[in-house]
């Protein structure tokens, strides 16, 4: 399809709780046209049944290392009010174009879904794996990257298929 496809992920990671409005800089034609999609990662309400995982659902799990959590319902007002704890909001901009007369429209809005569904399973588990990941060095998490390449070089050389699969709903 060349030119006639493409998905771009652009993300800005802020120490705030998401009140930022356009922390991409888009111009304000292309502004008026984004659809803000709010990620809560303690609301089971956004994880289909599907990818649901009790060892990943921030609403259950309190981390040994930080003593954080579980995240209740009033998680981000809670945080708001405690400076002591660090936090950040990741605001992903998903840039989408697939050109195919007919079926444009129904494919963007697939793919935009899929995106939101994996931006959420992602972050409830970065959340439940903060005492893995806590303590790293950047040296650390460098020679993880190196492994994590080696990894999936060898995986797409001779791997079979792995990953989550679409939903059509």
């Amino acid at each position: 399809m060349k030119d006639d496809f493409f998905i771009k992920i652009e993300t800005w990671h802020k120490p705030d709780m998401g009140e930022n409005n356009n922390v991409h800089c888009l111009a304000e034609h292309t502004w008026k046209d984004v659809e803000i999609v709010p990620i809560d990662i303690a609301d089971r309400t956004q994880v289909a049944d599907e990818d649901y995982k009790e060892d990943e659902d921030p609403a259950i799990f309190k981390s040994a290392k930080t003593g954080r959590g579980p995240l209740g319902p009033d998680w981000k007002k809670e945080l708001t009010n405690n400076d002591s704890c660090p936090h950040m909001c990741a605001y992903k901009l998903v840039t989408v174009k697939f050109r195919w007369w007919g079926i444009q429209g129904r494919v963007e809005k697939f793919i935009h879904k899929q995106e939101n569904r994996l931006f959420t399973n992602f972050h409830r588990q970065l959340f439940c794996w903060i005492d893995k990941w806590v303590d790293l060095t950047m040296d650390d998490i460098r020679r993880m990257e190196d492994d994590t390449q080696k990894e999936l070089d060898e995986i797409r050389q001779k791997g079979d298929v792995r990953g989550m699969k679409a939903r059509e709903d």
